[in-house]
């Protein structure tokens, strides 16, 4: 089984111990069988001291199992936590532009479903190995004991295990196509969350979300997960009644044919009887086994950056005076027959100190070209260079440490860290505060913020304080000031953008505010995908009229 496998890859010797503990407590059992068989069933002059020994005998047989079983539940827990720990490093270590193929729905019910599914897994794996392993140890007993009456009983069981396994494929069969209702179901969430705002001002939107795509989702989960219990359920009533039937077939062939003595055919049955329970369980913990099977293979499918246990020592940002990129290219991948397309070539030169502001309509690509410049995204083409030295795999670390940003997605996080992830310096947060003039309202100790439930505008004013704190060269700004009030939208183009141009950082700022165009060292604007620079009279024009001027004629960057 894939479990057992990735089992014995992560903690060979501990399975090793584990599968020794189990297959001693399988001997203890059919140790078990074989004293009632010889000593309980004819008792002979001493039935005391037979009787004393069989309670003997079930206490080791119990610490054993006991111990078997703890054993391998604390082995299968511990795997289930280092795969949530890799699963998280690999998810840190993984490109953005993978992670957003792959889409948030799918991300968390891989971090949810699947590990739970896996979990539960390993909370069954003990019935299985012991059944397992204990019926194969009371058939070879039942072999050594009449080879007629194991050959039929063999025959009887590869029957049930026969109709059972075509059962088993369909609980397999329903189970992935669980996991894909799954993962829509979970897309259905993100959007009743992410839009409850919008759902709770149009009904009729929430109705049809509901009606026509929820509930479909839901009625195929429940379609899928129905089907597997009762192919589940019917495949364990077959193995229960076959098991049943084995012992009148049993004892027909041993008393009407005459295969064997009344003592060996009531060992069969006991033996049977025994293996009646295990074999059941066994059967029972099928559909968590194979949803475990399917939940292994969708995290392979996810394929994330390979595991990297540790974070790297990070490497010092590099010294720097000019930043370039030359013929850079981003594609996006077009979805099924369609063709992607391109962003680029982008040729632009950013100079220590500068004070950028880039304008252009929705969808120009102002927003690649921010992850272009941070190396959230990788170029498919072109270079993007440092003081004339080209960027190679192992620069990309050390170049992003460069940046601080605050996206329009932006995710506001409690805990202030200043330069290279140590702790913020003292009074800085509060320096900040008042400059962003939120110190009346936010409050913070222990290196936390006590709480980040504002309206969007302060958030926005809390993540630029972060980046402040985070003491980097570069800081990128994605529509920053559109959720601010007019009085500190002034504030923050007339008082802060200055400001942190004293301070030495080079600041690329997306805008639309025309009215603070004056305020940029240089207007850079982008047009379906390319770059382009507002120079003499376009640049004055764009400060009067910027949806008039940004139309008008450009003149295009040059590589140098």
């Amino acid at each position: 089984m894939k479990l057992l496998r990735l089992l014995f890859r992560n903690s060979p010797r501990a399975l090793v111990g584990v599968m020794l503990l189990s297959f001693s407590s399988v001997l203890l059992s059919i140790g078990t069988i074989a004293f009632i068989n010889l000593r309980l069933i004819a008792v002979g002059d001493r039935p005391g001291l037979a009787l004393l020994q069989f309670g003997a005998l079930l206490a080791l047989l119990l610490l054993v199992a006991s111990a078997a079983q703890v054993a391998l539940h604390r082995l299968g827990h511990r795997f289930v936590y280092r795969l949530r720990r890799d699963l998280v490093k690999r998810l840190l270590d993984t490109d953005i532009q993978r992670l957003e193929r792959l889409g948030g729905s799918r991300i968390l019910a891989s971090l949810s479903s699947d590990i739970r599914n896996i979990t539960i897994a390993f909370v069954h794996l003990p019935e299985l190995v012991y059944g397992l392993v204990l019926s194969l140890a009371a058939f070879a007993y039942l072999a050594w004991l009449s080879a007629p009456l194991f050959a039929v009983t063999l025959a009887w069981m590869g029957l049930t295990l026969a109709v059972g396994w075509l059962c088993v494929g369909r609980v397999n069969r329903h189970i992935r196509l669980l996991r894909e209702a799954e993962d829509r179901l979970y897309r259905d969430y993100q959007a009743l969350i992410d839009g409850r705002k919008e759902l709770a001002l149009n009904r009729e939107r929430a109705r049809r979300l509901y009606e026509e795509e929820f509930d479909a989702d839901a009625e195929a989960y429940r379609h899928h997960v129905t089907r597997a219990d009762i192919y589940n359920g019917l495949a364990g009533n077959w193995a229960n009644i076959m098991v049943l039937g084995s012992i009148g077939l049993v004892f027909y062939c041993a008393g009407g044919l005459g295969w064997a003595g009344a003592a060996t055919a009531a060992t069969f049955a006991l033996t049977v009887l025994f293996l009646r329970a295990p074999m059941i369980a066994t059967v029972g913990s099928l559909p968590s086994l194979l949803a475990a099977r399917v939940a292994l293979d969708a995290l392979e499918a996810l394929e994330l950056a390979p595991l990297r246990r540790e974070f790297k020592a990070p490497a010092p940002a590099p010294a720097w005076q000019c930043l370039e990129l030359r013929g850079v290219i981003y594609r996006y991948p077009g979805e099924g027959d369609e063709g992607g397309f391109d962003v680029g070539p982008l040729d632009l030169r950013i100079e220590r100190g500068e004070l950028l502001f880039l304008v252009g309509g929705n969808g120009s690509g102002k927003s690649t070209l921010a992850r272009l410049l941070t190396g959230l995204y990788r170029p498919v083409a072109g270079q993007i260079l440092l003081d004339g030295r080209a960027l190679d795999e192992a620069d990309w670390p050390a170049y992003r440490r460069l940046f601080s940003s605050v996206f329009t997605d932006f995710h506001l996080f409690a805990r202030l860290l200043g330069p290279d992830g140590g702790e913020a310096e003292e009074g800085g947060p509060d320096r900040w505060l008042e400059r962003l003039h939120l110190a009346h309202k936010v409050r913070h100790a222990g290196g936390r913020l006590l709480d980040t439930r504002y309206s969007q505008g302060q958030r926005k004013r809390l993540a630029l304080l972060l980046a402040m704190l985070e003491e980097r060269d570069i800081l990128v700004l994605d529509e920053w000031a559109a959720d601010q009030d007019p009085l500190f939208r002034r504030l923050f183009y007339r008082e802060l953008l200055p400001q942190l141009k004293a301070l030495g950082k080079t600041v690329l700022a997306i805008t639309h505010d025309d009215h603070y165009f004056d305020q940029a060292d240089r207007l850079l604007k982008m047009d379906g995908g390319r770059l382009v620079e507002l120079t003499g009279e376009q640049r004055a024009r764009a400060s009067a009229d910027a949806l008039q001027a940004i139309g008008g004629p450009a003149r295009a960057l040059a590589a140098d």
